[in-house]
């Protein structure tokens, strides 16, 4: 398994933070690495992605887990489970009006040893992914 994560403290409601990351018409206002994100990200719904890191590159992938204002999963892959990537969001209440926000992407299957060695490290990425988020959310 390859895995990449970032994890930061939000000063704002799970429900707060929830709304901005299920708004797909308004990622790229926030999430720089972001190109444009189509689709709706709703439970079973199929998302296209074109993202800075691969602009030539479509990423589409299935919102696999809906849990509102506490976990986000999108998913990809090849069938027979031959290689997956799952990238999950989650959202811990903290108390006194704050949250906790992960990003991590896991991939696994069969393929990734073939597969592994083409995929960039995607920490910071998510740091500043999460960082971006950070800002949205606790703007006035």
């Amino acid at each position: 398994m390859k895995m990449s994560s970032a994890t930061t403290e939000i000063k704002a409601s799970p429900e707060k933070v929830w709304g901005i990351l299920t708004d797909a018409a308004k990622y790229t206002e926030w999430d720089k690495g972001m190109i444009s994100l189509d689709g709706k990200i709703a439970p079973g719904e199929k998302l296209t992605i074109y993202a800075k890191i691969a602009p030539n590159r479509a990423f589409k992938v299935t919102v696999s887990e809906f849990v509102p204002n506490s976990r986000l999963v999108w998913s990809s892959g090849m069938p027979l489970g031959l290689f997956t990537g799952k990238r999950s969001f989650s959202l811990v209440p903290l108390g006194n009006g704050q949250v906790k926000f992960t990003i991590q992407e896991a991939f696994s299957g069969l393929m990734l040893p073939l597969i592994g060695g083409s995929i960039p490290d995607l920490n910071s990425t998510f740091a500043t992914y999460a960082s971006a988020l950070k800002a949205r959310a606790e703007q006035g």
